[in-house]
């Protein structure tokens, strides 16, 4: 059973997302939170295996409740899904850099909710929709990688640095092993490592990376 927090101000909306999932065998819904303070307390609580938490909300909005959430060790195991009604959102930027697996628009269709939430528990990062990439490049259009940034790249040798920039244009592990000449198992072993040495939860913050830091520019495919 895949347990799932819902974040949102409002009642409406958190009632037609549960109606969603309560209908699906393996999600349920543990607990709601009206706000971002009350989203991080029942995080704690609960344990969650997702968040669906939206940005704009009252006491703490949803990226200081995302932020809150990803720094907190106890909680490495929960992955949080942005929720939001915009296609192109600075906090959305800002909410993968502090943690987020990605984000959904409100008017997904039920059972691409479903599959996403699924997915996320399981470890993956939801990249895919072009929205997605979209907000990450509009935002790291706007940065022009500095010292600081690049310095980042520091501990990463060589080939984590080709499987960081592929991983930043969206690129399987299976997609980056036939690029790059080797097994798919070899290529997440690199992803792993690369993870591990930016201090990244998952493939979502090494996108964010790959952008700030240059390895990857808007527009490149």
């Amino acid at each position: 059973m895949i347990r799932v927090l819902l974040a949102d101000d409002q009642t409406v909306v958190r009632a037609g997302f549960r109606a969603l999932l309560d209908l699906t065998g393996d999600l349920a819904v543990v607990a709601e939170a009206a706000d971002g303070v009350q989203a991080v307390e029942l995080t704690r609580a609960t344990r969650p295996d997702v968040v669906l938490m939206d940005i704009r909300m009252p006491r703490a909005d949803g990226l200081q409740a995302t932020r809150r959430i990803a720094a907190d060790r106890t909680l490495d195991a929960v992955r949080v899904l942005v929720l939001t009604t915009y296609g192109a959102d600075e906090y959305v930027f800002e909410a993968l850099r502090a943690g987020a697996a990605g984000f959904l628009l409100k008017d997904i269709e039920p059972d691409d909710l479903r599959t996403a939430v699924r997915g996320v528990a399981a470890g993956q990062s939801l990249l895919a929709p072009a929205v997605t990439r979209r907000v990450i490049e509009e935002f790291a259009r706007l940065r022009t990688p500095g010292a600081q940034a690049r310095a980042r790249l520091g501990p990463l040798t060589d080939r984590e640095r080709e499987v960081l920039a592929l991983v930043g244009r969206g690129l399987s592990n299976d997609e980056i092993g036939r690029r790059l000449l080797m097994s798919p198992l070899t290529a997440k072993t690199h992803v792993s490592r690369t993870m591990t040495k930016l201090g990244a939860r998952d493939r979502a913050q090494l996108v964010v990376v790959a952008y700030e830091t240059g390895l990857v520019r808007a527009g490149e495919v």
